[in-house]
């Protein structure tokens, strides 16, 4: 559906150069913004106009970490299932994200990376599609967590090249375990090729963490999870993830994957440029408690059914914020860039998404002091309106 021009009035609006109050932003019909500013510009009565009730219109949330939701799946290999992860996290505040794949079969996530790059072509409903997070298999057999032990595989060259072709040139960021055979070189062939390099699945040491970054990757998946952990002798990729400088580190920010005090202990070393707010959401996000194939998911906790590791999360990126609100005792505009800026800068795409500003694409979440979300809207289109405010 295309977008038509439009005013979004008397809003709060949270952009680079500051906070906008009784503020108007313009969309222009190429869903693009075209103006933000005070009340003179809601001027053009052949524009439709939007008025915010004075809440806060904030960019839209970017998580590029998302295995699936409300019962969908990325790596059922088919538009109908990503289309409805689109659908399930639009409603949740997401604006754009990466489909992300697991450890399986290489037909399997062959599939899952073709059908993800068509349905990119083809454009999704919800939350827009922009890109690919290869997440396995090149990880560590010891820190492999809920990934699948016989599917794990050595890098090669041609393997490499294989799945960067399935995916269309559409992965943006490739988990990989530096430390295992061929991790390094594999390394280095996602980094030449645009691709940001993410450290996971881990058991590298603090040094094999330095060499790493030399070799290009720039990123950790879903810090102090699924690696080897700081300790005094060994500080591990946990402690490499919060010294290195180099190193921009997710978080599963739902209580559960990391204590609060971590959280807390994370912004402050890192700072909330260099920290990447993601869900990690699978299939059962949303649903009610209960087994889902190979997990149980209770009270919002997700394991595998032996109990013996947590296995992704049902979290979401609005509730997402607020936890980081909450465990840091920050203010929204300190937070804000690591779940729009810094998710934006990790996948490529800053150029057109992760902040409110002229010429970027109308990504924008409507939301009250509470951060209860009224209203997302992707490249202008509103892709989830509360039944309340559509009243």
């Amino acid at each position: 559906m295309a977008s038509k021009a439009a005013y979004w009035t008397n809003a709060t609006i949270y952009t680079p150069a500051g906070i906008v109050e009784q503020g108007t932003l313009v969309v222009d019909d190429a869903g693009t913004i075209a103006a933000i500013g005070g009340p003179e510009l809601a001027a053009d009565p052949a524009i439709a106009r939007h008025d915010a009730g004075g809440r806060l219109l904030l960019p839209g949330f970017i998580d590029v970490h998302i295995h699936g939701g409300g019962g969908c799946n990325v790596m059922s290999g088919t538009y109908a299932e990503l289309d409805g992860v689109s659908r399930f996290h639009a409603a949740h505040g997401t604006t754009a994200f990466l489909a992300t794949t697991t450890t399986a079969p290489l037909a399997e996530i062959e599939q899952a990376l073709r059908a993800s790059a068509d349905a990119m072509n083809q454009g999704v409903t919800g939350a827009g599609l922009i890109g690919i997070h290869l997440e396995g298999p090149y990880l560590s057999e010891r820190r492999r967590g809920a990934q699948s032990k016989a599917d794990l595989r050595i890098p090669t060259e041609a393997e490499i090249k294989r799945l960067i072709d399935a995916a269309a040139g559409q992965i943006r960021i490739a988990t990989v375990a530096p430390e295992i055979d061929g991790g390094m070189a594999a390394v280095r062939q996602f980094a030449a090729g645009g691709i940001t390099v993410s450290a996971g699945h881990s058991d590298a040491t603090f040094e094999q963490m330095r060499d790493a970054v030399g070799a290009g990757i720039s990123h950790t998946t879903h810090h102090f999870n699924g690696m080897s952990p700081l300790h005094h002798r060994e500080p591990g990729v946990a402690g490499a993830g919060l010294l290195l400088s180099e190193l921009t580190t997710e978080l599963i920010c739902d209580g559960i994957h990391v204590h609060p005090a971590a959280v807390k202990l994370l912004f402050e070393t890192k700072g909330a440029m260099n920290v990447c707010l993601i869900t990690d959401a699978v299939t059962c996000a949303g649903l009610p408690d209960g087994d889902y194939g190979g997990v149980t998911m209770h009270e919002g906790q997700i394991y595998l059914k032996d109990g013996s590791s947590l296995a992704g999360s049902a979290l979401t990126t609005i509730q997402a914020l607020r936890n980081a609100i909450r465990f840091t005792g920050y203010s929204l505009e300190r937070l804000l860039p690591s779940i729009t800026e810094v998710p934006a800068r990790q996948a490529g795409v800053s150029d057109r998404k992760g902040s409110l500003e002229t010429g970027k694409d109308a990504d924008f979440v409507l939301v009250d002091r509470e951060l209860d979300l009224y209203e997302t809207i992707v490249g202008g289109r509103s892709v989830y309106a509360r039944q309340s405010h559509e009243a």
